[in-house]
């Protein structure tokens, strides 16, 4: 677009200056420009770590807009895209270095999207609660959703389709224990365990996770009693 220099105080403005002007002021205030204004100062007025799809934008504009403006952002560097429809502000490492968002900051941007539910399972849910240093490279999944394999830089997050009896508890952290001590195995869970877990609880979701105990094997009835005990022995 070409660039309108203001006039001189002393130059008079003819009808078609003024119609140029005002015709270019209509153009910018209209055009994605604004809208991308608007979004990015969202994802950064979120902070880095954010992981997002376009969808949580709409209310700033329109799709076509909101899509520019978003690939715009990409490929200037501002944003990082992951996959198809998915976008992150990436964390930065103390060397300044882009990192790869958390699990749980993707499975957020893909439930918003797809109104599924998710459930943690296998390691990843022993990482959730501290149970387990590692951080597996290939991450399970449950859902209501169906099945496929994101892939998000070198981690592999593989979502499984579970029966109803297994989504039981999804979204409640009585659901990520139960699986994250059915991944230790009877064992390996010893009371240094139950008190790591206890000590994440409040008094609610004790009582939630006895109540969840029906969804669990039966060898970790007793293991979840002794930790929603409100005192330990």
């Amino acid at each position: 677009m070409e660039s309108l220099t203001p006039l001189a105080p002393n130059e008079r403005w003819t009808i078609a200056q003024k119609k140029r002007i005002f015709l270019g002021m209509k153009k910018r205030r209209n055009r994605p420009q604004s809208v991308e204004g608007a979004v990015l100062a969202r994802i950064q007025g979120t902070g880095r770590g954010y992981v997002f799809t376009p969808s949580e934008f709409l209310d700033l504009g329109g799709r076509w807009a909101v899509y520019s403006a978003l690939a715009r952002a990409a490929r200037d560097g501002r944003i990082r895209k992951l996959t198809r429809g998915l976008y992150d502000y990436p964390r930065l490492d103390s060397d300044r270095r882009t990192m790869w968002p958390a699990t749980d900051a993707v499975l957020r941007a893909l439930k918003g999207r797809e109104a599924t539910r998710f459930q943690p399972s296998g390691a990843h849910a022993a990482n959730v609660l501290g149970l387990s240093e590692q951080v597996p490279l290939r991450v399970t999944v449950l859902t209501d959703g169906k099945s496929r394999t994101i892939t998000i830089g070198p981690r592999k997050i593989v979502l499984k389709h579970a029966t109803p009896r297994q989504m039981a508890t999804a979204g409640k952290k009585s659901g990520t224990i139960i699986h994250a001590l059915k991944w230790l195995g009877a064992s390996s869970v010893d009371a240094s365990v139950i008190r790591r877990v206890r000590s994440q609880l409040t008094p609610r979701e004790r009582k939630e996770l006895l109540l969840d105990a029906r969804s669990a094997p039966v060898w970790m009835t007793q293991v979840i009693r002794e930790i929603a005990e409100l005192e330990a022995k």
